[in-house]
């Protein structure tokens, strides 16, 4: 397979729909691709039903393109992460590994575009995001939940509206920004940068106001990026946790316990927000993203220094905080459901707790008039009292 029947093939792929996030080869599977979180096989002019060893080694070469260091990075690690484009028609971030000796590669399309907070849906408080001046914001969730896309409609804001320098280090770059108020400097690891915390380290004498660290991979790159928050920089990285409790958990994990006392005080002082997402099926067709959203305050540092406690779970902390903007997961399923922007199966299935979300999914439906339980034909026996009343109805949602 040469690169232009490469390129032919990977066109084909995308022209199924306009909702593919992702190309899939993997030996014995046809091409496949991802759309609105399923993968299907993809109608081919001549159809493969299945792709040989040869086949998957063949569009891996292709992708890597004779580069030295991706090369290497295969054979002895066993991956590769790197950029493909096709010509001015879509940008993949690319990740090529081996499984039983064989390679398989998997592309995620990148948006050309920048989406803004509105196109998102995201909630008015993380406006607040773009307005900080220094310390720690992480967006945490798992792989395609959309950390990158909020990411960079944050950063678009601060470009639309602030003349500062932003440095950004990715791996690799997915979304170009334009130089509008802003100075944007990108840099895309293996090309510009060998690894996060070097290129973290180069940052600091670059002059930048706000830093991009595409991921906090090891324990150097946290404790680089807390120092470059400590020293007046707004740093804005992402996470692979499931909420805002598991993210500090996993911060604090990566040091030996002689060091935590004194990592603990730092996070404290350095942390601003911590939004998680969780990238959901919508009624119609499409994904939504459900966020979690924490900010810090004195109840906040307090558990981070001492740790949660009864009452003072970093869950209990956020639903005290809702009327302020915070949400937890909990919050955002409810709010989904109540738009009709999700099922009930939905909400229940991506909550935190479901014995509060179910709660206030029945307190939704008794406001709407729906009939909550099969039980609701249900008499009391002759002399048990007066039939057929119900409780009353709450008049606003809550999860306690």
């Amino acid at each position: 397979m040469r690169r232009n029947e490469l390129d032919q093939l990977l066109e084909s792929m995308l022209q199924i729909n306009s909702d593919v996030s992702d190309l899939n080869f993997t030996v014995d599977k046809p091409p496949q691709v991802e759309s609105t979180g399923q993968l299907m096989p993809v109608p081919l002019q001549w159809p493969i039903e299945r792709l040989t060893p040869y086949q998957t080694e063949m569009i891996a070469l292709n992708i890597i393109g004779g580069n030295r260091r991706l090369t290497e990075d295969l054979l002895k690690t066993g991956s590769c992460d790197t950029s493909y484009s096709l010509s001015d028609k879509a940008r993949f971030r690319v990740n090529i590994f081996s499984q039983r000796g064989n390679f398989s590669v998997v592309l995620r399309k990148l948006n050309t575009t920048i989406p803004t907070m509105q196109d998102l849906y995201l909630p008015p408080i993380l406006r607040q995001v773009a307005e900080e001046k220094t310390g720690l914001v992480l967006v945490t969730g798992a792989t395609g939940s959309g950390k990158s896309t909020t990411l960079a409609a944050l950063l678009d804001l601060v470009n639309e509206t602030k003349a500062v320098h932003v440095i950004t280090l990715e791996d690799p770059v997915e979304y170009v920004h334009s130089q509008k108020k802003a100075t944007f400097n990108q840099r895309e690891m293996g090309n510009d940068f060998d690894n996060f915390a070097n290129g973290l380290r180069a940052a600091l004498r670059q002059a930048p106001k706000i830093i991009l660290v595409g991921e906090m991979r090891d324990r150097d790159t946290v404790e680089i990026g807390l120092s470059a928050a400590e020293t007046g920089h707004l740093v804005l990285s992402t996470l692979h946790t499931i909420d805002a409790g598991q993210t500090i958990n996993r911060i604090l994990g990566m040091f030996d316990s002689e060091e935590q006392k004194q990592i603990r005080l730092r996070l404290a002082d350095t942390l601003r927000w911590v939004v998680s997402q969780r990238l959901v099926p919508k009624t119609t067709a499409g994904r939504y993203a459900l966020i979690e959203i924490m900010g810090a305050n004195l109840r906040t540092q307090e558990s981070i220094i001492l740790g949660e406690s009864e009452g003072k779970t970093f869950y209990e902390i956020i639903e005290a905080s809702y009327p302020f903007g915070w949400r937890t997961f909990d919050h955002a399923c409810l709010e989904a459901y109540e738009q009709n922007i999700i099922t009930e199966e939905i909400a229940s299935r991506y909550c935190t707790k479901r014995g509060p979300v179910t709660r206030g999914i029945d307190a939704l439906k008794k406001r709407r008039g729906e009939i909550t339980s099969d039980l609701s034909r249900l008499q009391m026996s002759a002399g048990g009292g007066a039939q057929g009343k119900t409780p009353p109805v709450p008049t606003h949602l809550k999860l306690r």
